[in-house]
């Protein structure tokens, strides 16, 4: 859809950024409820009636062998092993230098504080299944947890009908120290992770994307009681490119595709000010459409996507920080003012030798996203995601006689008594002890 930005009043221009409906129907939450509830009750059974219902394997365990994993990891090509290999070492690289410090302050003589940070003890890997394998998200996930020093890390991604999985992922996990795989998917799997059943141990924090299931099961068990944190909301995938005149539209209309043949509801936005490059991209994208072996996904996706045309470039980014997409692609002259001005997304890509992929798979940034507009206020994973931070204070017996005081008139304040007694023995022991 062709839209010229300024024709619209405000409120049809929020439609024109409106995201694709995300499933949130009751059905879809009594659904996953059941779910939960039943793997719950029935723990591994659960998980194994619903793996041959909805993947169509019957499998005699979860747990992936060691015996499998070797066979899988030796079948693959020495030449996607060494790609992996390079986008292995440059996430590794790139979170490495994520690594927090740890903070040590007297705030005043005799008071000491300190900001540490550990490792999550147990994280749980989800990786989709579907039409594609994603070793690309095993990278991401556990690369990160791996830097962290995560003690457990636990992969679950539904079956191939082979009771397995493809071994570049198998091969990715190996490279992320990743010993525990099961073999299961869907908000079953995230249910597992969060209850924890005979074979699969319930875990601290769970990662990864998903379907709506899957979503919804994150939401789900992240609000039970002693229930695991999860790494973001999530949507479907998007991008935005940020174009003038002088870009590429064979470029653009490539990275539209892109994020297109991720699904269905994917959604593909350009903003530019230039009415005739708007028109050559969706000649470009026509062009390019015919050559993808994805072509009905992507075909389906691109009729919902949005050719907006501004009255300038500085409009443009109005638009883009309005929309705050996952994926923000950058294709004008001047990009510094260009990132200046930009406030809203997930990852940025800067110039015409960006395009997202490089993001997606090995440039070395995490490509688990906030999408649907939560890049306002999530950020893109990272290091500090598959961490916690704690704080130690240390106070003399000096550091309390000062401090003291001021605990006690704030405690009095705040109509607290115990608190105020706790600091107010402590107290007339010292005094005690000073005056004998």
């Amino acid at each position: 859809m062709l839209i010229q930005w300024n024709s619209l009043a405000p409120t049809a221009q929020m439609d024109a950024l409106a995201r694709p409906a995300m499933a949130d129907s009751a059905a879809l939450t009594a659904t996953v409820k059941d779910i939960i509830d039943d793997v719950a009750t029935r723990g591994d059974e659960a998980v194994l009636s619903m793996t041959a219902k909805f993947d169509g394997v019957e499998l005699a365990s979860l747990a992936l062998s060691k015996t499998l994993i070797e066979a899988g990891i030796a079948t693959l090509d020495d030449t996607i092993k060494t790609s992996i290999n390079v986008a292995f070492a440059n996430i590794t690289a790139f979170h490495e230098a994520q690594r927090p410090q740890d903070v040590q302050l007297t705030t005043q003589p005799g008071v000491d504080c300190e900001l540490k940070h550990v490792p999550i003890e147990a994280v749980g890997l989800y990786i989709p299944g579907g039409t594609a394998p994603l070793p690309s998200t095993v990278l991401m996930l556990g690369a990160t947890a791996q830097v962290a020093g995560c003690p457990r890390k636990v992969l679950c991604s539904p079956p191939n009908a082979h009771g397995s999985l493809a071994p570049e992922i198998l091969y990715a996990a190996s490279l992320c120290g990743i010993n525990e795989i099961y073999l299961c998917g869907g908000a079953q799997a995230i249910a597992a992770l969060a209850l924890g059943t005979d074979t699969i141990g319930k875990v601290n924090k769970i990662f990864g994307p998903g379907n709506s299931f899957v979503t919804e099961a994150k939401q789900q068990v992240s609000l039970l009681p002693a229930g695991p944190a999860i790494d973001m909301p999530a949507g479907p995938s998007e991008v935005l490119v940020l174009a003038d005149q002088f870009a590429d539209a064979d470029f653009v209309a490539s990275d539209l595709l892109s994020q297109a043949e991720h699904g269905k509801d994917s959604q593909a936005i350009l903003v530019t000010e230039s009415l005739a490059f708007a028109q050559a991209v969706q000649v470009a994208v026509t062009e390019q459409l015919a050559t993808l072996s994805r072509c009905d996904i992507a075909t389906h996706a691109m009729q919902h996507a949005r050719y907006i045309v501004t009255e300038s470039i500085e409009q443009a980014i109005e638009v883009s920080n309005e929309y705050a997409p996952e994926h923000l692609i950058v294709q004008v002259r001047d990009t510094d003012a260009a990132l200046a001005s930009l406030t809203n997304a997930g990852s940025i890509f800067v110039g015409a030798w960006s395009p997202e992929s490089a993001g997606d798979y090995a440039s070395g940034t995490n490509h688990v996203l906030p999408t649907y507009g939560y890049s306002r206020h999530y950020s893109s994973l990272g290091l500090l995601d598959f961490m916690r931070r704690y704080t130690v204070q240390t106070l003399s017996k000096e550091g309390l006689a000062e401090l003291g005081p001021h605990i006690m008139n704030l405690a009095n304040a705040e109509g607290l008594d115990a608190h105020r007694q706790a600091v107010a023995i402590r107290l007339a022991k010292l005094n005690q002890h000073e005056t004998l």
